[in-house]
Order: C-alpha cells, then structure tokens, then sequence
C-alpha cells in the first residue's frame, strides 16, 4: 500500500502554512526535527490525543507535503521532508522549528528528547 504524496513542485506555500498552524501538527514537526532522519512509527505522538485526532494530523501533514509516510506492513513511519521544502522555501522550516522548540504553547511530544539538529 502507498500513501498519496504531493510532488516537490505540487508543495504550496500557503498549505505548508496553513498546516503549520495548528499546534498539534508543529510539535509533530518539531519532534520529527529533533529525530532527523529517523523514521518515526505514529506511535510515537500518542501523548498527543486519539488515534483517529492522531491519524487526521498526520494525513494533514502529509497532504501538505511536510512529511512523508512509508507503509511497511501494519506501521506508518513518518518523515520529515526536508529537502522538498527546503528546495521550494529555503529558510522556512528551519525558522518555523526555531520558533517552535522553545514555545510553552505546545503539546508536548516526549519532551524530555527534544533536542533540534540545525
């Protein structure tokens, strides 16, 4: 099974944005960030509410082309894409996770491994 993925050309500055702002979606993004690289199982962001609350925010993500989702057998592992929208908006996801890994504001996603490689 595989996922539907926006293209790196079809990423648009006003979906990435629009998902960015909900606080839910930037700690998920915030955490893939301090786990970059690293495939992330949706297990991971469980603290974060329901599995069907879970589901929606990761698919939003998705759809927006912030991250990207690999099915391997009953797991959904997790991506940042970086080099997509880094390549479309050069500076962007870098400042919005600066502005986001010390804001009290959100939830919180094993907080205590949070550490943000620039």
């Amino acid at each position: 099974m595989t996922l539907p993925h926006p293209t790196a050309d079809q990423i648009s500055l006003p979906n990435v944005l629009a998902v960015l702002g909900d606080p839910t979606r930037l700690a998920i993004v915030r955490y893939l960030a301090s786990k970059e690289g690293v495939p992330l199982n949706c297990s991971q962001f469980l603290d974060l509410g329901s599995k069907t609350n879970l589901s929606y925010h990761l698919a939003k993500l998705r759809e927006a082309g912030v991250t990207r989702t690999e099915v391997v057998g009953t797991s959904r592992l997790i991506t940042l894409r970086r080099d997509d929208l880094n390549a479309r908006f050069p500076g962007l996801l870098d400042s919005v996770i600066a502005a986001a890994v010390d804001d009290p504001a959100l939830p919180a996603v094993g907080a205590s491994e949070i550490e943000v490689r620039a």
